[in-house]
């Protein structure tokens, strides 16, 4: 499942043992389109529209100001699943940018439409929570019994439960599900917290979802969260891979952080045990998502120091060799590597070593939906190419109501406003984009065609 693909091109003009006459045409060079030539119009015009709203800091601010009063509101005029002239304007916009559809149908929607483009899948996920940050953070100073009652499992696992295989059905063999574990509810952010595993409930409920997963071929993502539920979401990771992860599958993937100094020996001590056990790592490798929330002295000091570690861990677990940032000895364990990143330095340094024949792990590639499309675009038209080595590209995809999306909605705004000169490029390239295809299609109007 999730293997590193590799193809033989044979030129269509191939024909067979007859040999060719010589030709009077002169060669000419195929001019090959840019990469964001996959992307529908509407696409480009809309990220267009979304980053250059994102490149402004006036209208950065306000956009953001926005969403916070829209994700937190109370009242019927600001619910965006109550008020449908709001809900229409967000779906059409910035709801489009990001998610993948309210309803199971235009999810599907959706994922058809991705992997038509070239996408090979999509990592799928669920928005709705059954507590808030705001409610994880008083669970954690307050709650105090650690016991599973009928209320947590009836208000908060069952529904969580429920959700998340439907979305492992949504899924296709091959697809990602990721999965907050905080949002199983109160008792989880309270064990996750203090580093104890989970309720008995939970713990069946869980069992239950996995082995869904297993039987339709779709891996599971335990996505990264506060350094606070961290290394109990790093135990749980464990618990579960040792059950469904084998010598050559990973169903189980953990989220390794590349801007937490912890993170090489918390890869390092992993695989070691993947290496003890006999069962392959699942690793999510991402730079990072909560520097603006957890500690600073959890963080490397500087982006430059974060780009060395992200690329150092890929490089030790793509080529399975043990480092100088992932240490340990004896044979380097079985491993699949999700690459998830907008760094298209990164993607490139992983293809370098694929098309050396020097990849010893099955590898994918992702990018959030509706960011970094020119990185992943780049990916599929490479894929397309002469190259014997196909690279699989994901998006990765939030489902459920606008109302449900839009805290999710807020943190890729606040990701944007981190990441100006990434969402500056972002526009720069769509625009340069779009000038191309009102320039061909003026071209083709004056020739006639």
């Amino acid at each position: 499942m999730h293997s590193l693909e590799r193809k033989n091109i044979v030129s269509p003009h191939h024909n067979g043992d007859r040999v060719a006459g010589p030709s009077t045409k002169p060669d000419t060079v195929e001019v090959q389109d840019p990469p964001l030539s996959i992307l529908p119009l509407g696409m480009i015009i809309r990220s267009l529209l979304i980053t250059s709203i994102s490149s402004s800091t006036t209208l950065r601010t306000i956009f953001i100001r926005a969403l916070l009063m829209l994700a937190h509101a109370d009242n019927v005029i600001l619910n965006p699943d109550r008020n449908h002239f709001l809900g229409f304007i967000l779906k059409k916009t910035f709801y489009a940018q990001f998610c993948a559809g309210e309803t199971p149908a235009e999810v599907r929607a959706t994922i058809a439409r991705l992997k038509s483009i070239g996408f090979s899948g999509v990592i799928l996920t669920y928005a709705k929570e059954a507590i808030s940050n705001q409610e994880e953070t008083k669970v954690v100073d307050t709650y105090d019994t650690g016991k599973e009652t009928t209320h947590d499992i009836i208000n908060e696992i069952e529904p969580w439960s429920r959700s998340t295989q439907e979305t492992i059905r949504l899924a296709e063999a091959g697809d990602y599900v990721a999965v907050k574990l905080t949002g199983c509810g109160r008792l989880a952010v309270h064990n996750l917290s203090r580093d104890q595993e989970p309720s008995p409930y939970l713990s069946q409920s869980m069992h239950r979802i996995f082995t869904l997963a297993q039987q339709r071929g779709v891996g599971i993502i335990f996505d990264a969260e506060q350094d606070t539920f961290q290394t109990g979401i790093d135990t749980w990771t464990m618990i579960f891979a040792r059950t469904y992860n084998t010598a050559d599958t990973a169903t189980i993937y953990g989220t390794y952080q590349a801007y937490r100094k912890a993170t090489p020996s918390t890869i390092s001590r992993h695989l070691i045990e993947a290496q003890r056990n006999n069962f392959t790592l699942g690793v999510k490798l991402v730079r990072g998502a909560y520097l603006g929330s957890d500690p600073r002295h959890c963080f490397y000091d500087t982006k430059a120091e974060t780009d060395i570690c992200y690329n150092a861990v890929a490089d030790s677990v793509l080529r399975r060799q043990w480092g100088p940032f992932v240490t340990g000895n004896g044979t380097f364990p079985n491993a699949h590597l999700v690459l998830a990143t907008h760094n298209a330095e990164s993607v490139r340094q992983a293809r370098v070593i694929c098309e050396a024949g020097k990849a010893k792990s099955e590898i994918m590639i992702a990018q959030l939906q509706g960011m970094a499309d020119e990185v992943s675009c780049e990916l599929i038209k490479s894929n397309s190419g002469s190259k014997s080595v196909v690279l699989p590209a994901y998006k990765y995809l939030v489902w459920g109501t606008i109302g449900e999306c839009m805290k999710y909605l807020l943190r890729r705004a606040y990701e944007n406003q981190d990441e100006i000169q990434r969402t500056q490029s972002g526009r720069n390239a769509m625009w340069v984009e779009l000038v191309r295809r009102c320039k061909k299609a003026v071209r083709f109007d004056s020739l006639g065609m």
